[in-house]
């Protein structure tokens, strides 16, 4: 699923808070405070209709009620899809992209939790072949 830019800020706010926020919250929090109340009820209509939010709950405020929206996919979901819906990934492009990725840090805790992650993938792929 394709966002724009401003769906993509509305998300990123989302995401960086990891609670349910009202139209108010994300305009109060997001770096564009320009925002007019108006457009940021399109852009979450927008992302309500492309499934990557819902609507969790309502709040009181003042005499009224105001919707809550919280995330429906994590920023790395996201991430991982836009590789995957390149017309030209390919799965053989993985290695290449991890690479990339890993290229951009020398912290040795992400190494050792990768390679932690890579061992137990392959325990669980050795036990789905061992059992069909």
């Amino acid at each position: 699923m394709m966002l724009t830019k401003s769906e993509v800020e509305i998300m990123e706010v989302l995401w960086k808070e990891g609670r349910p926020l009202t139209s108010s919250d994300i305009i109060n929090l997001s770096e564009n405070r320009t925002w007019k109340k108006s457009y940021v009820h399109l852009l979450l209509n927008s992302l309500l209709s492309k499934d990557m939010i819902a609507v969790v709950g309502f709040v009181k405020t003042t005499k009224n009620y105001a919707r809550t929206f919280d995330v429906k996919i994590s920023k790395e979901e996201y991430s991982v899809n836009q590789f995957t819906n390149m017309r030209s990934f390919k799965e053989t492009d993985i290695p290449k992209i991890v690479a990339a990725l890993i290229d951009k840090t020398d912290n040795d805790e992400i190494f050792n939790e990768l390679e932690a992650m890579i061992e137990k993938r392959k325990e669980n792929v050795s036990k789905s072949k061992n059992e069909s």
